[in-house]
């Protein structure tokens, strides 16, 4: 009988399955790197193992090192969450060898169902429909293969998963530049860089089903997922039911998934993936492992896959009839990165953490107060999902606790999650994989708060900061804020929030005139918490100050105003064409030398980080007088890497 779990990974999945783990009694361990030595998950465990190092083939990756970690610790068994070794059929392997309980289907299970290609032909063979392909290794013509399969085609790495190793082409003389970058990507996210082509659909659905099977030969499923609203081919939320599935079509889609399953003798849990266009499924991939996105399955039938998992791992088998569906959940990936900035990864730390006490809501989150995102790992920080009776309260439940959510620190996609919540096309299940392609990301991922509304934060963070003031003040403290012997003029105070200048002119004693937002009082102020009167309504604002930062939340939603100092200094210059690192990284190549003359938009230096390319282009034509980094470098956010002189005119 299991007793000690190890679980082989970190952030919101180790700690969601220490959960599992303590209601069930069982010991925990946890595995961490240097880079995660203060995060939650190592303080959760029972027990806690340091991989030494930062990077995750160093740590997470390292079989011989978790391995030895479970020996220390004396565990017997291990769970591989998702990710890192979770589909590593060679660590499956190395546990079964020790004697240790592997949580996860059987090694060959894994390498059969983890290479899409090999899949592909099982699936054939097995009848589940499957798109047109060709894999690209012996091939004498990819540019032939490419336009037998017709335009646009997806390049697709045949391990791994998360969008990484893929990439659309819709013309042809793009082709080699992104089987090049898909191999490279593929190679280092997974060390296998085979590669194959695939019919791109340009508008499916994206439904998984998750099924899951016993040592004794019974697979069942556990309904769909409905998986459509992605960016970089990563999903980014998700429910269950899909709005776009009736019984007869989960009936359909369930048996395939299950014989799917059965076809490699499968135990655990699993999700087989299918892309939906025009009325007819066709099989994507299958992951051996639990999802990301299991809690909406989980939250819909009332069943712990995580407990599931120990317990067929242990040898218990399935229970004859499995649930049925109750209600709708809806889950949403909160992610460390700019929308606004091609949705790049963002590092920094969270001063703040916290999600409204609300009925149906769930947060599964890696972080917390005090928690750091580096550049190490992925960047998702947390899963929020909501279950209610109809999906409409579900997305209700979600967005207004992703609005009033203290968030406090590095960059988010909250805004974006929200608006896509509330966009009617949502509303009205009417989403494909190609839903943010259609819609503008500077629409979608704008603050949620108006213009008007970020006016009156602003003006909550002036009480708030000149409540501070009279608080700590040692010089005429008995003076009201903002006294004057000849009244008339108003106090004014300026924030910067996001590329904007926001200045407010206000009384502490009276009405005022707000500008774009009319007369307004402030009834209340302390130095964490304001309140002000606009017309007949009250409007309450929590607010936190962390140096020049200031955090305003209400339920209208969140804002993030730094305070501009009253006597600015002169900022140095910089050269123009100044080429800025995103954010800290690895430079892979530098594709431009010094004098080379080089056209807008032409690929200057590719770098790495979290685990994505990221490739920085010429920001007009010119010639390149500066190279400041060489392949190999790591070099930190907003240093210059190349500087291009515009032509003299």
């Amino acid at each position: 009988m299991i007793s000690k779990v190890l679980v082989a990974n970190r952030g919101e999945i180790a700690r969601r399955i220490f959960r599992t783990c303590r209601e069930m009694g069982l010991s925990t361990v946890a595995v961490y790197s240097d880079a995660d030595a203060s995060e939650p998950h190592a303080r959760e465990a029972d027990q806690a193992v340091l991989l030494p190092g930062m990077a995750a083939v160093d740590t997470y990756l390292d079989i011989e090192a978790v391995m030895a970690a479970a020996k220390e610790t004396g565990a017997d068994a291990i769970h591989p969450g998702y990710g890192f070794l979770a589909e590593n059929a060679s660590f499956a392997r190395a546990v079964i060898a020790s004697g240790i309980t592997w949580v996860g289907p059987s090694p060959e299970a894994i390498e059969t169902m983890g290479s899409k290609l090999e899949s592909k032909r099982l699936m054939e063979a097995a009848g589940v429909p499957t798109l047109p392909s060709v894999e690209l290794a012996g091939l004498t013509s990819v540019g032939s293969a490419a336009m037998s399969l017709g335009f646009p085609v997806l390049v697709k790495a045949s391990a791994g998963g998360g969008g990484k190793g893929m990439r659309v082409v819709a013309d042809p003389s793009e082709l080699d530049d992104a089987i090049a970058a898909a191999g490279r990507e593929a190679a280092a996210s997974f060390g296998d860089d085979t590669l194959f082509l695939e019919k791109y659909l340009t508008a499916p659905r994206h439904i998984e089903i998750q099924v899951f099977g016993d040592t004794e030969g019974t697979v069942m499923s556990l309904y769909e997922r409905e998986c459509s609203i992605q960016r970089r081919h990563q999903k980014i939320i998700e429910e269950s039911p899909s709005p776009a599935v009736d019984e007869a079509l989960r009936h359909a889609m369930g048996e395939a998934a299950v014989e799917a399953a059965k076809a490699v003798g499968y135990v655990g849990a699993g999700t087989v993936e299918f892309l939906f266009q025009d009325g007819r499924f066709y099989f994507l991939e299958m992951n051996t492992r639990l999802q990301v996105e299991h809690p909406v399955t989980e939250m819909v039938t009332g069943v712990d896959l995580v407990r599931l998992q120990l317990e067929v791992a242990d040898g218990v088998p399935l229970p004859d009839k499995g649930p049925r569906i109750a209600g709708h959940a809806i889950e949403a990936r909160l992610y460390a990165e700019d929308p606004l900035n091609s949705y790049l990864p963002v590092t920094g730390e969270f001063q703040r953490f916290e999600f409204p006490a609300t009925e149906g809501l769930r947060v599964d989150a890696g972080v917390d107060a005090g928690s750091s995102v580096t550049v190490h790992y992925d960047p998702m920080i947390a899963k929020v999902i909501a279950h209610a009776p109809t999906r409409a309260a579900a997305t209700d439940v979600l967005a207004t606790a992703l609005r009033q959510a203290h968030i406090h620190g590095s960059t988010t996609n909250r805004a974006l999650l929200v608006r896509i919540l509330e966009h009617p096309e949502f509303a009205g299940g009417e989403t494909d994989t190609h839903f943010l392609q259609r819609h503008d990301v500077s629409e979608l991922g704008r603050p949620l708060l108006e213009p008007v509304e970020e006016r009156l934060a602003a003006l909550a963070a002036a009480a708030s900061d000149q409540a501070l003031e009279r608080a700590t003040t040692r010089a005429l403290a008995t003076l009201p804020s903002g006294w004057r012997n000849s009244p008339g003029h108003l106090q004014h105070r300026a924030y910067r929030i996001g590329d904007r200048i926001v200045e407010v002119r206000y009384s502490m004693t009276e009405d005022f005139q707000l500008e774009g937002v009319g007369t307004v009082a402030v009834r209340a102020a302390t130095t964490d918490e304001v309140t002000i009167e606009v017309g007949d309504r009250h409007h309450r604002f929590e607010v936190s100050r962390y140096g020049a930062d200031r955090h305003v939340d209400s339920e209208i939603g969140p804002a993030h105003l730094v305070e501009l100092p009253r006597f600015p200094e002169r900022a140095a210059g910089e050269a123009r064409g100044s080429l800025h690192a995103p954010m800290p990284g690895k430079v892979i190549r530098v594709e431009v030398e010094v004098g080379a003359t080089v056209e807008e938009g032409q690929a200057l230096v590719v770098m790495e980080a979290m685990k994505m390319e990221h490739t920085l282009r010429s920001p007009h034509h010119g010639r390149v007088s500066q190279v400041s980094c060489a392949p190999g470098d790591q070099v930190e956010a907003e240093a210059v890497l190349v500087i291009v002189d515009e032509p003299e005119r």
